[in-house]
């Protein structure tokens, strides 16, 4: 109680100390940098990010595209790659000026070339830039690309998607959070019982969600999907304990006139149930670091932090609210909409044998279709964005004009005997898929001989030690066609070469297929045992773990089980996101109904009273808590057009109300039925049972 009264006698330095961390929290947050390349989180030990680390050492290269122009004659041309390689961060622009004078007309390069860089009334120009995709001076030559090759000219790459994003990203993010504390503020306005109490509740939350991306700052930065989602995954799943005070309050109230004693002992009796509550949620997210994929930890990180910050939030800031509001707080309260719960709840115990037949017809279809569901995943986010952004018309006029879908670099000893480059480039020109091989072979022969190349190009396709080659492949990124494909483009080289590498954009993907599968399986075990053990030291029970849990992983499988059912094709985060957040965020409305139970059994009553009474109080609250987190994540999903940020949010919205109705009606059945097992598997139930009538209602 120390804590408590100390919280009540400082409110209003409390509030001043909270306002004035506004200032310094602002500036942190806009002072984050917002990382928009997923493949950047890879692990760096891994064949393809240290390829990429070398391509920058030898090459000074890193990211790279193609702009595609039509109908402008060859010395328009020629002027626009000038200009473009003499913008900053671009280290060259490639284009048949490159390597031969305009005096010599282009017809006499070798056809496999001339036809890469030309059809029809279109050529292309590729560029290399001296930084990696997502670099600041990469993104701002990128930029200045555009706007130097205007309107007749379509400029593709893996950049492009990351400007795009980003312009996205940055109109709507504002937007989500408003239509987050909109639709959260009319749920409870409409389910608790004041007018004003959400406002206060959308301050004191708003203020700990501005900390939490303020102190960001310190991580470095945070990927644009954490952007996006941290504030509203924060209000959905911290609200709970705003409310918990707010009864706990209004309880006490009941109990002396002095509204500072109240307070006290509600911050003191929520304290204790928050920690245990948030400490589930805070595992959930936790899980998420120990991906290799280091987008997991980015979101954990940030995610973990924002519910601590949300528990401190909870009961300083948001006391001394109340405290100084009360008087309007107290005039503006109203009856809540939600009706009593004694005849729900007593028809639900009376009808668990039939419950627990439905739900256990619904197991194996549920677990079927949310493993079918992790298959169906995809990873090309680029497939998901606005046909009309600028990206994706620049990546389809590529694709239509020069029939190349994906990219792939090559690195190879630059030692190798020209003859067998040669060669090896054949092989891989006849692998499925394969549009041609680009490298010094292919500038070379008896009409350019080796020693006409300018030395210039030299340098940038051949270093001490590398060979840089290009492979343009008719195969979209992360396809089975193109996986298949680079496997065998990898066969071929390492029999030539084995210290070759070959990267780019689909080689990465391939990588994130396979660590992203295994890291779903290490995060979902994760979770699952961390979560089994706080409930087994909350609760005191053997029993009592793997039942909660077996309620809400059902509610995960059927939740991502819908998505297969309605053929919707999930961002391959979103399954792993959904399986720790949802079973973090959800199963404290099990253990809330659950420590009642035990509490009523305990005392003496028979196991359907305990299990009537706890679901009777519980289910308002859990009610309450479950549209606030579906109201705070699925107007989101309504409005964002970014396919990742959508199907999060939808997945946890429609989890939020799937686990709802599996704690109020599964829940309840398998108490009725596992009643023995529990006590006898529970410390402090059993020998306080004195009143023990299962026998008689069995």
């Amino acid at each position: 109680m120390t804590f408590s009264k100390a919280v009540v006698r400082l409110r209003v330095p409390i509030i001043l100390l909270a306002l004035a961390l506004l200032v310094p929290s602002a500036i942190g947050m806009a002072a984050t940098r917002v990382n928009y390349d997923l493949l950047t989180y890879l692990p760096g030990e891994i064949d393809t990010m240290i390829g990429q680390d070398k391509l920058m050492d030898q090459f000074g290269k890193g990211a790279f595209s193609f702009i595609v122009v039509e109908g402008m004659p060859e010395e328009d041309v020629s002027a626009l790659r000038d200009r473009v390689e003499q913008i900053d961060h671009v280290d060259s622009a490639i284009w048949y000026t490159s390597f031969s004078d305009m005096s010599i007309p282009m017809e006499m390069l070798p056809k496999k070339l001339y036809d890469a860089f030309n059809q029809g009334d279109a050529t292309m120009i590729a560029v290399f830039f001296d930084g990696s995709t997502s670099e600041d001076g990469t993104m701002q030559a990128f930029q200045e690309i555009r706007r130097v090759c205007g309107e007749r000219c379509f400029v593709s790459g893996m950049t492009a998607m990351v400007l795009d994003l980003k312009d996205v990203c940055e109109k709507e993010e504002p937007i989500y959070v408003a239509i987050a504390v909109g639709l959260a503020i009319a749920a409870m306005m409409l389910l608790l019982d004041s007018f004003l109490v959400p406002l206060v509740f959308m301050a004191s939350i708003g203020m700990a969600i501005l900390y939490n991306m303020g102190t960001n700052i310190f991580l470095g930065q945070i990927s644009f999907i954490t952007m996006a989602l941290a504030a509203v995954l924060q209000l959905a799943v911290t609200m709970d304990y705003s409310i918990f005070l707010w009864h706990s309050y209004n309880e006490q109230l009941t109990k002396t006139d002095d509204k500072y004693e109240a307070m006290a002992a509600a911050i003191h009796e929520t304290l204790t149930s928050v920690i245990g509550s948030s400490i589930t949620t805070v595992a959930g997210f936790i899980a998420l670091c120990f991906m290799s994929f280091t987008l997991g930890r980015d979101l954990g990180l940030v995610m973990a932090k924002g519910v601590l910050l949300g528990v401190i939030g909870c009961v300083t800031i948001l006391p001394s609210m109340i405290l100084l509001l009360d008087k309007p707080l107290q005039k503006t309260r109203h009856r809540s909409v939600l009706p009593p719960m004694d005849g729900f709840a007593r028809g639900a115990t009376k009808i668990f044998p039939i419950l627990l037949i439905l739900f256990a017809l619904v197991v194996y279809p549920a677990y079927n279709s949310y493993r079918l569901a992790n298959d169906e995943v995809y990873y090309n986010l680029g497939a998901t964005l606005p046909k009309d952004m600028a990206y994706v018309v620049a990546e389809d006029k590529l694709s239509d004009t020069f029939d190349i879908a994906s990219t792939h670099m090559l690195l190879l000893d630059a030692g190798l005997e020209p003859k067998d480059v040669a060669h090896m480039i054949d092989e891989m020109e006849q692998v499925d898929g394969v549009k041609y091989v680009l490298g010094l072979e292919s500038f070379t022969g008896a009409t350019i001989p080796r020693e006409m190349i300018p030395q210039k190009l030299l340098e940038k396709l051949e270093s001490d030690r590398l060979e840089l080659l290009l492979i343009n492949s008719e195969y979209a990124v992360a396809t089975d066609e193109v996986n298949g494909q680079i496997d065998a483009l990898n066969a071929i080289l390492k029999r030539y070469d084995p210290t070759g590498r070959l990267i780019g954009e689909a080689p990465c993907m391939k990588d994130m297929i396979e660590i992203t599968n295994h890291d779903f399986q290490v995060v979902n075990l994760i979770s699952i045992v961390a979560i089994f053990a706080i409930i087994l030291l909350v609760e005191r029970s053997l029993s009592l773990p793997f039942i909660l849990i077996a309620v809400i992983e059902l509610a995960i499988f059927i939740n991502l089980g819908i998505s297969h059912y309605l053929h919707q094709s999930l961002p391959f985060i979103a399954p792993i996101c959904i399986s720790t957040i949802q079973l973090g965020a959800t199963v404290d409305y099990a253990i809330l109904m659950t420590t009642r139970y035990k509490a009523e059994r305990a005392a003496g009553k028979g196991k359907r009273e305990a299990v009537s009474i706890a679901l009777a109080t519980s289910t308002p609250s859990i009610i309450v808590s479950g549209m606030g987190l579906f109201a705070a994540t699925f107007g989101v999903a309504l409005y964002s057009n970014i396919d990742i940020i959508r199907s999060i949010c939808m997945l946890l919205a429609r989890g939020a109300l799937i686990s709802m109705v599996c704690v109020l009606l599964l829940l309840p059945a398998l108490l009725m039925l596992c009643d023995f097992v529990v006590r006898h598997t529970t410390i402090g139930m059993k020998s306080k049972d004195a009143n023990d009538v299962v026998g008689k209602e069995a």
